[in-house]
């Protein structure tokens, strides 16, 4: 409850009630009311509400700069916006991330709060905007369609690198592993049947390798983002901006934030268009499948103890099961290969968005913000604690990987160049339907000597390309 006294204000619809101790003002108010939806407030994602206070910054330095806003209104926007940029007043930001309007309850919100703020930096209670108004001097030369997609922008290329830092920290996880798996000789399988022999080593290298190539990809992709549209103002053709605004903020945008922003060449175009997320969008998909696909292996790779793979353990956790005594589950790879699938879906979803963008707007950007930033704060939660909570403490069981090398038909592939196709199928046969190995059947058949045998299936030899002799 509030502990002032309601102030009144009013909009094109009428006058309401605003808590007293509120910075948010009746447009917001109305936005609460109009969109109860996901119960998740624009304030939980700490980099979009930087990224507008950035914005209304940058916006309030270049229309002093072009004479169109007073030094002190300048002054008290820019206080605000910096005192925004710190932490404070994020509990103000309070419409749904879901909404209607194009992001016009977020722009709003921002508006009201960075002009109440303002206001009470120049000594006047909330509200009255006789002093500084939400609209006509924090908005100056500004659109929710610029503004919005501008400030979206800001924080996606802002939470995308710490995503790339926890994709990094799993990478070293994994690569860790290989060093310490790079003697363990074991059994490759392509489509779950027995194939040629490789290493434990190779195998986790292999995830370490996928999580650095997707790195290059984010960053990739993080380059698209950095062209906006502020300046375009409503539809992009810069109606109520000064012809040297765009330019001009900008340029303050970028010193702000310390990202490489520039102005798109066709604002018209870049007001509609929301193809840099798709693409973002996209990667992330990548990331989460390749990682999703790392997680089905560890999880099939340990699958056990008794009656799986039972190559690898994994860290035990916690109990796996109310009612079977000493079971443990895979439950990190599990909660993974679930954001994967979250991620996945989140990706349709933008690309629905996307599509059905009409004319000169795409009224769907909070839905793709709140996906896009669900991806991204998932997936860094994901790697950190695969890594943690997984990849670190997993374990070769070294007697399974032996068993299962000797015991294998796969085998014969490393021996086919040596005694010839015909033979090696006849051997495999043989050792399938006798469960003599086939290490066994190559000496009894006199097909080679045992140093001959011995030097083909060296671990080195099996795992890596090398001559034959004629």
């Amino acid at each position: 409850m509030s502990s002032l006294s309601p102030r009144t204000e009013h909009d094109l619809l009428g006058d309401r009630h605003v808590p007293g101790d509120a910075y948010y003002g009746v447009h917001t108010l109305r936005a609460i009311e109009n969109f109860p939806i996901s119960g998740v407030a624009i304030s939980a994602y700490t980099e979009l509400v930087n990224a507008l206070a950035s914005v209304k910054e940058a916006a309030a330095m270049a229309n002093f700069e072009l004479g169109l806003l007073s030094s002190e209104h300048m002054q008290a926007i820019v206080h605000a916006c910096k005192q925004i940029r710190n932490g404070e007043k994020h509990d103000q930001f309070v419409v749904d991330v879901i909404q209607g309007g194009a992001g016009t309850s977020t722009n709003m919100n921002a508006n009201e709060v960075i002009a109440n703020m303002a206001l009470s930096y120049l000594g006047h209670a909330p509200g009255e905007y006789a002093h500084l108004h939400p609209n006509e001097h924090v908005n100056l030369s500004q659109s929710t369609n610029d503004v919005y997609p501008t400030a979206l922008k800001i924080a996606t290329y802002m939470s995308i690198f710490p995503l790339v830092d926890a994709m990094a920290y799993l990478q070293k996880s994994f690569e860790a592993k290989a060093a310490e798996f790079k003697a363990d000789l074991k059994m490759g399988r392509t489509q779950l049947q027995d194939a040629v022999p490789m290493t434990l080593g190779q195998e986790f290298a292999v995830y370490a390798v996928m999580l650095s190539e997707d790195q290059d990809r984010l960053r990739e992709a993080a380059q698209l983002i950095c062209e906006i549209n502020l300046g375009a103002t409503a539809i992009g053709t810069g109606i109520n901006a000064h012809p040297d605004y765009a330019a001009l903020v900008c340029r303050h945008l970028a010193r702000i934030t310390g990202i490489p922003l520039l102005t798109a060449p066709n604002l018209i175009e870049a007001t509609q268009d929301v193809g840099s997320f798709v693409q973002l969008s996209g990667v992330l998909k990548r990331v989460a499948v390749k990682l999703s696909k790392t997680c089905n292996d560890l999880r099939l790779l340990s699958s056990g103890p008794r009656a799986g793979f039972g190559e690898i353990n994994l860290p035990p956790v916690q109990a796996g099961s109310s009612i079977m005594p000493g079971k443990v589950n895979p439950v990190i790879p599990e909660v993974v290969n679930q954001v994967a699938f979250e991620v996945i879906g989140n990706d349709m979803t933008i690309t629905m968005a996307a599509e059905a963008g009409q004319l000169q707007l795409n009224a769907f950007e909070p839905i793709i913000a709140h996906s896009l930033f669900k991806s991204v704060k998932h997936l860094r939660a994901a790697c950190i604690t695969l890594a943690d909570k997984c990849v670190s403490g997993i374990t070769a069981n070294r007697e399974r990987l032996r068993f299962i090398m000797d015991n294998s038909i796969g085998m014969v592939t490393a021996l086919n160049p040596y005694i010839g196709y015909t033979n090696a199928t006849e051997v495999a046969q043989e050792a399938l339907e006798t469960g003599q190995s086939v290490y066994q059947l190559v000496l009894k058949k006199n097909l080679l000597s045992k140093a001959q045998l011995d030097s083909i299936l060296d671990p080195e030899a099996l795992t890596s390309p090398r001559s034959r002799q004629a």
